[in-house]
């Protein structure tokens, strides 16, 4: 299920996360070769990204925020 990207923090490890208008959260992690998201590095990379859709594995999976 596709949700709106209405923020960003980062965990307790540095890594970034989407926050997402459902209320879950998914991490949006740059680490290549696997996950190729340089776009999450900067503020403004960031900035662009909000309000686009992300996949949200726990409303596809039927868990509520």
């Amino acid at each position: 299920m596709e949700q709106r990207i209405v923020g960003f923090h980062q965990d307790e490890h540095g890594d970034w996360v989407a926050d997402l208008a459902c209320g879950h959260a998914r991490h949006v992690r740059h680490d290549p070769p696997w996950s190729e998201r340089p776009w999450v590095v900067t503020k403004e990379g960031r900035e662009r990204h909000l309000r686009q859709h992300l996949h949200c594995g726990q409303c596809a999976g039927g868990h509520p925020a």
